[in-house]
Protein backbone atom coordinates (compact mmCIF):
# COMPACT_ATOMS: atom_id res chain seq x y z
CA UNK A 1 0.00 0.00 0.00
CA UNK A 2 1.22 3.19 -0.73
CA UNK A 3 1.60 6.24 2.37
CA UNK A 4 -1.73 7.82 1.70
CA UNK A 5 -3.88 4.73 1.48
CA UNK A 6 -2.14 3.31 4.89
CA UNK A 7 -3.74 5.19 7.74
CA UNK A 8 -2.28 2.87 10.32
CA UNK A 9 1.06 5.02 10.83
CA UNK A 10 0.89 8.62 9.93
CA UNK A 11 -0.39 11.19 12.77
CA UNK A 12 -4.09 10.91 13.25
CA UNK A 13 -5.24 14.18 12.78
CA UNK A 14 -3.53 13.95 9.43
CA UNK A 15 -5.33 10.99 8.07
CA UNK A 16 -8.48 12.45 9.59
CA UNK A 17 -8.30 15.40 7.61
CA UNK A 18 -7.02 13.41 4.57
CA UNK A 19 -10.47 11.51 4.70
CA UNK A 20 -13.04 13.65 6.52
CA UNK A 21 -11.93 16.88 3.96
CA UNK A 22 -12.99 15.67 1.16
CA UNK A 23 -16.03 13.89 2.26
CA UNK A 24 -17.48 16.88 3.91
CA UNK A 25 -17.23 18.81 1.02
CA UNK A 26 -18.34 15.81 -1.17
CA UNK A 27 -21.28 15.91 1.77
CA UNK A 28 -21.80 19.38 1.30
CA UNK A 29 -22.51 19.48 -2.86
CA UNK A 30 -24.97 16.13 -2.23
CA UNK A 31 -26.67 18.54 -0.04
CA UNK A 32 -26.79 21.13 -2.26
CA UNK A 33 -28.09 18.86 -4.83
CA UNK A 34 -31.43 18.07 -2.42
CA UNK A 35 -31.64 21.87 -1.70
CA UNK A 36 -31.77 22.55 -5.57
CA UNK A 37 -34.25 20.16 -5.88
CA UNK A 38 -36.44 21.08 -2.91
CA UNK A 39 -36.40 24.86 -4.27
CA UNK A 40 -37.40 23.79 -7.93
CA UNK A 41 -39.83 21.42 -6.13
CA UNK A 42 -41.39 24.25 -4.06
CA UNK A 43 -41.74 26.55 -7.53
CA UNK A 44 -43.76 24.01 -8.57
CA UNK A 45 -46.76 24.22 -5.73
CA UNK A 46 -46.97 23.63 -2.29
CA UNK A 47 -47.92 20.37 -2.64
CA UNK A 48 -44.84 19.45 -4.73
CA UNK A 49 -42.30 20.55 -2.29
CA UNK A 50 -44.54 18.64 0.64
CA UNK A 51 -44.58 15.10 -2.04
CA UNK A 52 -40.84 15.64 -2.34
CA UNK A 53 -40.37 16.10 1.71
CA UNK A 54 -43.08 12.85 1.97
CA UNK A 55 -40.86 10.82 -0.31
CA UNK A 56 -37.04 11.32 1.80
CA UNK A 57 -38.32 8.45 4.25
CA UNK A 58 -39.51 6.47 1.15
CA UNK A 59 -36.02 7.83 -0.98
CA UNK A 60 -34.10 6.41 2.38
CA UNK A 61 -34.73 2.81 1.73
CA UNK A 62 -32.59 2.56 -0.85
CA UNK A 63 -29.99 4.62 0.30
CA UNK A 64 -30.56 2.85 3.64
CA UNK A 65 -29.68 -0.35 2.45
CA UNK A 66 -27.06 0.52 -0.20
CA UNK A 67 -25.14 2.45 2.58
CA UNK A 68 -25.45 -0.22 4.97
CA UNK A 69 -23.71 -3.16 2.54
CA UNK A 70 -21.24 -0.60 1.72
CA UNK A 71 -20.28 0.37 5.42
CA UNK A 72 -20.00 -3.23 6.24
CA UNK A 73 -17.88 -3.82 3.13
CA UNK A 74 -15.79 -1.07 4.09
CA UNK A 75 -15.37 -2.46 7.61
CA UNK A 76 -14.12 -5.83 5.49
CA UNK A 77 -11.57 -4.49 3.23
CA UNK A 78 -10.47 -2.32 5.55
CA UNK A 79 -9.58 -4.53 7.62
CA UNK A 80 -8.33 -7.02 5.49
CA UNK A 81 -5.92 -4.03 3.86
CA UNK A 82 -4.59 -2.82 7.54
CA UNK A 83 -3.85 -6.74 7.87
CA UNK A 84 -1.68 -6.36 4.34
CA UNK A 85 -4.06 -8.93 2.80
CA UNK A 86 -5.17 -7.46 -0.70
CA UNK A 87 -6.31 -10.93 -1.99
CA UNK A 88 -8.94 -10.65 0.39
CA UNK A 89 -9.90 -7.07 0.01
CA UNK A 90 -10.41 -7.88 -3.82
CA UNK A 91 -12.56 -11.16 -2.80
CA UNK A 92 -14.91 -8.62 -0.15
CA UNK A 93 -14.66 -6.55 -3.06
CA UNK A 94 -16.09 -8.51 -6.30
CA UNK A 95 -18.73 -10.44 -3.94
CA UNK A 96 -19.93 -7.65 -2.74
CA UNK A 97 -21.22 -5.75 -6.30
CA UNK A 98 -22.70 -9.39 -6.71
CA UNK A 99 -24.69 -8.92 -3.73
CA UNK A 100 -25.49 -5.26 -4.78
CA UNK A 101 -26.91 -6.46 -7.59
CA UNK A 102 -29.60 -8.69 -6.51
CA UNK A 103 -30.32 -5.68 -4.00
CA UNK A 104 -31.12 -3.63 -6.68
CA UNK A 105 -33.61 -5.66 -8.17
CA UNK A 106 -34.95 -6.56 -5.03
CA UNK A 107 -35.55 -2.60 -4.42
CA UNK A 108 -36.84 -2.20 -7.57
CA UNK A 109 -39.74 -4.81 -7.49
CA UNK A 110 -40.68 -3.40 -3.39
CA UNK A 111 -40.76 0.01 -4.37
CA UNK A 112 -42.92 -0.53 -7.32
CA UNK A 113 -45.35 -2.67 -5.55
CA UNK A 114 -45.63 -1.34 -2.26
CA UNK A 115 -44.78 2.17 -2.97
CA UNK A 116 -48.70 3.33 -2.86
CA UNK A 117 -49.16 1.50 0.60
CA UNK A 118 -46.56 3.12 2.05
CA UNK A 119 -47.50 6.83 0.73
CA UNK A 120 -51.07 6.17 1.94
CA UNK A 121 -50.09 5.42 5.08
CA UNK A 122 -48.10 8.86 5.64
CA UNK A 123 -51.63 10.50 4.49
CA UNK A 124 -51.16 11.08 1.20
CA UNK A 125 -54.41 10.20 -1.30
CA UNK A 126 -55.89 11.65 -4.93
CA UNK A 127 -53.48 14.03 -6.71
CA UNK A 128 -50.91 14.32 -3.68
CA UNK A 129 -50.38 10.65 -3.65
CA UNK A 130 -50.40 10.56 -7.52
CA UNK A 131 -47.38 13.34 -7.11
CA UNK A 132 -45.71 11.23 -4.66
CA UNK A 133 -45.43 8.56 -6.87
CA UNK A 134 -44.45 10.71 -9.68
CA UNK A 135 -41.79 10.96 -8.02
CA UNK A 136 -40.59 7.69 -6.35
CA UNK A 137 -41.42 4.88 -9.20
CA UNK A 138 -38.65 6.30 -11.90
CA UNK A 139 -36.30 6.29 -8.68
CA UNK A 140 -37.14 2.87 -7.48
CA UNK A 141 -37.49 1.24 -10.93
CA UNK A 142 -33.99 3.04 -12.04
CA UNK A 143 -32.22 2.07 -8.24
CA UNK A 144 -29.15 0.49 -9.63
CA UNK A 145 -27.29 3.75 -10.51
CA UNK A 146 -27.96 4.59 -6.69
CA UNK A 147 -26.65 1.60 -5.64
CA UNK A 148 -23.56 1.16 -7.53
CA UNK A 149 -22.39 4.43 -6.36
CA UNK A 150 -22.33 3.56 -2.33
CA UNK A 151 -20.60 0.03 -3.46
CA UNK A 152 -17.91 1.52 -5.83
CA UNK A 153 -17.48 4.32 -3.21
CA UNK A 154 -17.09 1.30 -0.59
CA UNK A 155 -14.23 0.27 -1.88
CA UNK A 156 -11.93 3.63 -2.59
CA UNK A 157 -13.04 4.39 0.81
CA UNK A 158 -11.32 1.26 2.17
CA UNK A 159 -8.13 2.83 0.96
CA UNK A 160 -9.09 6.19 1.98
CA UNK A 161 -9.72 7.72 -1.33
CA UNK A 162 -12.80 9.67 -0.33
CA UNK A 163 -11.75 12.09 -3.01
CA UNK A 164 -12.91 10.48 -5.97
CA UNK A 165 -16.38 10.18 -4.89
CA UNK A 166 -16.34 14.05 -4.06
CA UNK A 167 -15.83 14.59 -7.32
CA UNK A 168 -18.96 13.24 -8.59
CA UNK A 169 -20.98 15.15 -5.55
CA UNK A 170 -19.45 18.59 -7.17
CA UNK A 171 -20.29 17.33 -10.96
CA UNK A 172 -23.76 16.01 -10.18
CA UNK A 173 -24.72 19.04 -7.98
CA UNK A 174 -23.95 21.33 -10.82
CA UNK A 175 -25.72 19.62 -13.38
CA UNK A 176 -28.27 19.79 -11.55
CA UNK A 177 -28.48 22.92 -11.37
CA UNK A 178 -29.52 22.81 -15.44
CA UNK A 179 -31.11 19.57 -15.37
CA UNK A 180 -34.14 20.11 -12.62
CA UNK A 181 -35.75 22.99 -14.32
CA UNK A 182 -34.81 21.45 -17.56
CA UNK A 183 -36.69 18.51 -16.88
CA UNK A 184 -39.99 20.27 -15.47
CA UNK A 185 -40.72 22.66 -17.77
CA UNK A 186 -39.35 20.82 -20.73
CA UNK A 187 -37.80 21.91 -23.62
CA UNK A 188 -35.02 21.57 -26.72
CA UNK A 189 -37.24 18.34 -27.44
CA UNK A 190 -38.07 17.06 -23.74
CA UNK A 191 -41.90 17.32 -22.87
CA UNK A 192 -42.38 19.08 -19.27
CA UNK A 193 -42.31 16.60 -16.51
CA UNK A 194 -43.25 17.96 -13.28
CA UNK A 195 -41.81 16.98 -10.30
CA UNK A 196 -41.11 13.45 -11.77
CA UNK A 197 -38.41 15.80 -13.57
CA UNK A 198 -36.63 15.76 -10.70
CA UNK A 199 -36.71 12.04 -10.35
CA UNK A 200 -35.24 11.39 -13.93
CA UNK A 201 -32.70 14.13 -13.48
CA UNK A 202 -31.61 12.10 -10.49
CA UNK A 203 -31.16 9.15 -12.17
CA UNK A 204 -29.41 10.66 -15.27
CA UNK A 205 -26.42 12.04 -12.99
CA UNK A 206 -26.29 9.48 -10.64
CA UNK A 207 -25.58 6.88 -13.19
CA UNK A 208 -22.98 9.18 -14.54
CA UNK A 209 -21.33 9.18 -11.41
CA UNK A 210 -21.43 5.72 -11.22
CA UNK A 211 -19.80 5.51 -14.65
CA UNK A 212 -16.68 7.92 -13.52
CA UNK A 213 -16.33 5.87 -10.01
CA UNK A 214 -16.29 2.68 -11.93
CA UNK A 215 -12.78 3.74 -13.82
CA UNK A 216 -11.51 4.90 -10.74
CA UNK A 217 -12.40 1.69 -8.68
CA UNK A 218 -10.33 -0.08 -11.45
CA UNK A 219 -7.06 1.75 -10.83
CA UNK A 220 -7.04 0.74 -7.56
CA UNK A 221 -6.77 -2.88 -8.57
CA UNK A 222 -9.42 -4.46 -6.01
CA UNK A 223 -11.77 -5.71 -9.03
CA UNK A 224 -9.23 -8.73 -9.84
CA UNK A 225 -11.40 -11.52 -10.50
CA UNK A 226 -8.48 -14.29 -10.05
CA UNK A 227 -9.03 -15.94 -13.13
CA UNK A 228 -12.89 -15.63 -12.72
CA UNK A 229 -12.78 -17.26 -9.04
CA UNK A 230 -13.47 -14.11 -7.60
CA UNK A 231 -17.11 -13.79 -9.62
CA UNK A 232 -18.40 -17.25 -8.34
CA UNK A 233 -20.96 -16.21 -5.67
CA UNK A 234 -19.71 -17.67 -2.19
CA UNK A 235 -22.65 -17.50 0.33
CA UNK A 236 -20.79 -17.43 3.32
CA UNK A 237 -18.83 -14.34 2.12
CA UNK A 238 -22.15 -12.95 1.52
CA UNK A 239 -23.57 -13.88 4.96
CA UNK A 240 -20.28 -12.70 6.16
CA UNK A 241 -20.75 -9.13 4.38
CA UNK A 242 -24.69 -9.63 5.44
CA UNK A 243 -23.65 -9.88 9.29
CA UNK A 244 -21.68 -6.19 8.87
CA UNK A 245 -24.00 -4.96 6.09
CA UNK A 246 -27.25 -5.49 7.17
CA UNK A 247 -26.85 -4.74 10.93
CA UNK A 248 -25.42 -0.78 9.68
CA UNK A 249 -28.19 -1.05 6.96
CA UNK A 250 -30.69 -1.54 9.68
CA UNK A 251 -29.43 1.32 11.20
CA UNK A 252 -30.00 3.25 8.88
CA UNK A 253 -33.69 1.80 8.01
CA UNK A 254 -33.93 2.78 11.45
CA UNK A 255 -33.40 7.01 10.26
CA UNK A 256 -35.60 6.12 7.57
CA UNK A 257 -38.42 4.53 10.01
CA UNK A 258 -37.65 7.30 12.28
CA UNK A 259 -39.19 9.84 9.07
CA UNK A 260 -41.77 7.63 8.51
CA UNK A 261 -42.66 8.14 12.41
CA UNK A 262 -41.89 11.70 12.41
CA UNK A 263 -44.14 12.19 9.33
CA UNK A 264 -46.71 10.23 10.49
CA UNK A 265 -47.27 12.83 13.48
CA UNK A 266 -46.08 15.88 11.90
CA UNK A 267 -49.12 15.29 8.90
CA UNK A 268 -51.55 15.57 11.52
CA UNK A 269 -50.63 19.03 11.25
CA UNK A 270 -51.15 19.39 7.62
CA UNK A 271 -49.09 19.24 4.16
CA UNK A 272 -48.05 22.69 5.60
CA UNK A 273 -46.23 21.15 8.52
CA UNK A 274 -44.98 18.69 5.97
CA UNK A 275 -43.03 20.86 3.93
CA UNK A 276 -41.90 22.69 6.84
CA UNK A 277 -40.08 19.96 8.54
CA UNK A 278 -38.53 18.37 5.03
CA UNK A 279 -37.29 21.74 4.26
CA UNK A 280 -36.02 22.67 8.13
CA UNK A 281 -34.48 19.33 7.21
CA UNK A 282 -32.29 20.37 4.55
CA UNK A 283 -30.92 23.35 6.75
CA UNK A 284 -30.23 20.72 9.50
CA UNK A 285 -28.02 19.23 6.23
CA UNK A 286 -26.42 21.82 5.52
CA UNK A 287 -25.21 22.82 8.72
CA UNK A 288 -23.88 19.34 9.76
CA UNK A 289 -21.84 19.04 6.68
CA UNK A 290 -18.75 19.99 8.04
CA UNK A 291 -18.96 17.34 10.27
CA UNK A 292 -20.28 14.37 8.21
CA UNK A 293 -16.17 13.45 7.06
CA UNK A 294 -15.48 12.81 10.65
CA UNK A 295 -18.51 9.57 10.44
CA UNK A 296 -16.80 8.39 7.24
CA UNK A 297 -13.14 9.25 8.92
CA UNK A 298 -14.15 6.92 12.18
CA UNK A 299 -15.20 3.99 9.69
CA UNK A 300 -12.33 3.97 7.46
CA UNK A 301 -9.59 4.35 10.36
CA UNK A 302 -10.71 2.65 13.32
CA UNK A 303 -11.07 -0.96 10.58
CA UNK A 304 -7.77 -0.21 9.33
CA UNK A 305 -6.22 0.13 12.69
CA UNK A 306 -8.40 -2.79 13.98
CA UNK A 307 -7.41 -4.60 11.49
CA UNK A 308 -3.36 -3.99 12.22
CA UNK A 309 -4.08 -3.94 15.96
CA UNK A 310 -3.25 -0.83 16.57
CA UNK A 311 -6.39 -0.05 19.73
CA UNK A 312 -4.54 2.90 20.78
CA UNK A 313 -4.58 5.00 17.48
CA UNK A 314 -8.92 4.12 17.53
CA UNK A 315 -9.16 5.67 20.97
CA UNK A 316 -7.45 8.69 19.36
CA UNK A 317 -9.66 9.00 16.25
CA UNK A 318 -12.47 8.95 18.18
CA UNK A 319 -11.03 11.80 20.79
CA UNK A 320 -9.89 14.15 18.06
CA UNK A 321 -13.30 13.81 15.89
CA UNK A 322 -15.38 14.68 18.39
CA UNK A 323 -13.16 17.66 19.30
CA UNK A 324 -13.22 18.77 15.69
CA UNK A 325 -16.91 18.25 15.81
CA UNK A 326 -17.63 20.31 18.33
CA UNK A 327 -15.07 22.90 17.63
CA UNK A 328 -17.51 22.77 13.74
CA UNK A 329 -21.08 23.28 15.60
CA UNK A 330 -21.31 24.45 18.75
CA UNK A 331 -20.36 28.05 17.68
CA UNK A 332 -23.35 28.21 14.97
CA UNK A 333 -25.81 26.90 17.16
CA UNK A 334 -27.11 30.28 18.31
CA UNK A 335 -26.72 32.13 15.15
CA UNK A 336 -28.28 29.25 13.78
CA UNK A 337 -31.65 30.20 16.12
CA UNK A 338 -31.68 33.70 15.61
CA UNK A 339 -31.67 33.46 11.49
CA UNK A 340 -34.31 30.64 11.84
CA UNK A 341 -36.90 32.87 9.80
CA UNK A 342 -34.75 34.15 7.51
CA UNK A 343 -33.44 30.98 6.14
CA UNK A 344 -36.80 29.29 5.89
CA UNK A 345 -37.55 32.35 3.32
CA UNK A 346 -34.45 30.74 1.44
CA UNK A 347 -37.00 28.24 0.33
CA UNK A 348 -40.59 29.42 1.03
CA UNK A 349 -42.89 32.33 1.20
CA UNK A 350 -45.68 30.16 2.79
CA UNK A 351 -45.71 32.08 6.38
CA UNK A 352 -47.35 28.78 7.87
CA UNK A 353 -44.41 26.56 6.57
CA UNK A 354 -41.95 29.56 7.76
CA UNK A 355 -43.17 29.55 11.21
CA UNK A 356 -43.04 25.52 11.95
CA UNK A 357 -40.47 24.70 10.32
CA UNK A 358 -38.15 28.01 12.21
CA UNK A 359 -39.98 26.56 15.22
CA UNK A 360 -38.27 22.69 14.58
CA UNK A 361 -34.52 25.02 13.70
CA UNK A 362 -34.42 26.99 17.23
CA UNK A 363 -35.00 23.62 18.92
CA UNK A 364 -32.60 21.41 16.79
CA UNK A 365 -30.01 24.30 16.67
CA UNK A 366 -28.80 22.55 20.20
CA UNK A 367 -29.05 19.18 18.90
CA UNK A 368 -26.86 19.35 16.52
CA UNK A 369 -23.98 18.24 18.21
CA UNK A 370 -25.68 15.47 19.37
CA UNK A 371 -25.47 13.70 16.09
CA UNK A 372 -22.22 14.15 15.99
CA UNK A 373 -21.42 12.25 19.09
CA UNK A 374 -23.83 9.32 17.69
CA UNK A 375 -22.10 9.42 13.95
CA UNK A 376 -18.97 9.38 15.50
CA UNK A 377 -19.48 6.54 18.34
CA UNK A 378 -21.26 4.22 16.08
CA UNK A 379 -19.09 4.52 13.01
CA UNK A 380 -16.04 3.65 15.06
CA UNK A 381 -18.06 0.72 16.59
CA UNK A 382 -18.81 -0.53 12.78
CA UNK A 383 -14.79 -0.33 12.15
CA UNK A 384 -13.68 -2.65 14.93
CA UNK A 385 -16.79 -5.22 13.41
CA UNK A 386 -19.00 -4.21 16.27
CA UNK A 387 -22.54 -3.66 14.11
CA UNK A 388 -25.36 -4.69 16.10
CA UNK A 389 -25.47 -1.72 18.89
CA UNK A 390 -26.03 0.68 15.90
CA UNK A 391 -29.55 -1.46 15.75
CA UNK A 392 -30.75 -0.90 19.16
CA UNK A 393 -29.62 2.31 19.59
CA UNK A 394 -31.11 3.03 15.89
CA UNK A 395 -34.33 1.60 17.28
CA UNK A 396 -34.72 2.96 20.56
CA UNK A 397 -33.81 6.75 19.05
CA UNK A 398 -35.73 6.94 15.94
CA UNK A 399 -38.75 4.30 16.26
CA UNK A 400 -39.82 3.41 19.98
CA UNK A 401 -39.08 6.94 22.11
CA UNK A 402 -40.18 8.36 19.35
CA UNK A 403 -43.56 6.87 18.83
CA UNK A 404 -44.11 6.60 22.48
CA UNK A 405 -43.70 10.60 23.01
CA UNK A 406 -45.07 11.68 20.03
CA UNK A 407 -48.25 9.60 20.72
CA UNK A 408 -48.06 10.98 24.22
CA UNK A 409 -47.84 14.89 23.93
CA UNK A 410 -49.51 14.59 20.69
CA UNK A 411 -52.40 12.83 20.85
CA UNK A 412 -53.09 11.91 24.81
CA UNK A 413 -52.50 15.79 26.01
CA UNK A 414 -53.16 17.74 22.60
CA UNK A 415 -49.71 19.37 22.26
CA UNK A 416 -48.69 21.15 18.95
CA UNK A 417 -45.37 20.40 16.84
CA UNK A 418 -43.08 22.14 19.82
CA UNK A 419 -43.78 19.11 21.73
CA UNK A 420 -42.14 17.00 18.84
CA UNK A 421 -39.36 18.98 18.40
CA UNK A 422 -38.47 19.31 21.72
CA UNK A 423 -39.01 15.33 22.26
CA UNK A 424 -36.45 14.56 19.26
CA UNK A 425 -33.85 16.71 21.36
CA UNK A 426 -33.87 15.10 24.41
CA UNK A 427 -34.30 12.21 22.28
CA UNK A 428 -31.18 12.63 20.63
CA UNK A 429 -28.95 13.85 23.58
CA UNK A 430 -30.14 10.70 25.69
CA UNK A 431 -29.22 8.49 22.72
CA UNK A 432 -25.29 10.74 22.73
CA UNK A 433 -24.67 9.89 25.89
CA UNK A 434 -25.02 6.07 25.61
CA UNK A 435 -22.93 5.93 22.48
CA UNK A 436 -20.21 7.61 23.76
CA UNK A 437 -20.02 5.66 26.82
CA UNK A 438 -20.37 2.10 25.06
CA UNK A 439 -17.61 2.94 22.21
CA UNK A 440 -15.24 3.97 24.75
CA UNK A 441 -16.27 0.91 27.03
CA UNK A 442 -15.84 -1.46 23.63
CA UNK A 443 -12.30 0.31 22.99
CA UNK A 444 -10.87 -0.48 26.56
CA UNK A 445 -11.93 -3.93 26.00
CA UNK A 446 -9.83 -4.35 22.59
CA UNK A 447 -7.67 -2.53 24.38
CA UNK A 448 -6.81 -5.47 26.83
CA UNK A 449 -7.52 -8.36 24.65
CA UNK A 450 -4.86 -7.18 22.46
CA UNK A 451 -2.70 -6.23 25.51
CA UNK A 452 -2.56 -10.36 26.58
Amino acid sequence: MTDTTDLTVRPVPEVIRQVAVPASVGFFFHTMFNVVDTVWAARIDTEAVAALSLSLPVFFIITSLSSGIATGSTALMGAALGARNEKRAALVAVQMLGFGLLLSGLLAWFGLTFSPAIFSWLGAEGDYLETCLAYMNPIFACNLPTVLLYLFNAVLQSRGDTKSFRNVLIFTAVLNLALDPWFIYGGFGLPAMGLAGVAWATVLLQAAGAAYLLVKVRRTGLLRTDRGRNLIPRPGLYAEIAHQGFPAALNFMTIALGFFVIFKFVSRFGPEAAAAYGIATRIDQVVLLPTIGLNVASLTITAQNFGAGNIRRIRETVAKSLKYGAWMLLPVAVPLALLAEPLMHLFTSDPGVVAVGAQYLRVDAFTLFGYVVIFVSTSALQGMQRPMFAIWMGLGRQILGPWLLFSLFTIHLGLGTLSLWLSIAAIVWTSALVAFLYSRHAVRKAEAATAR
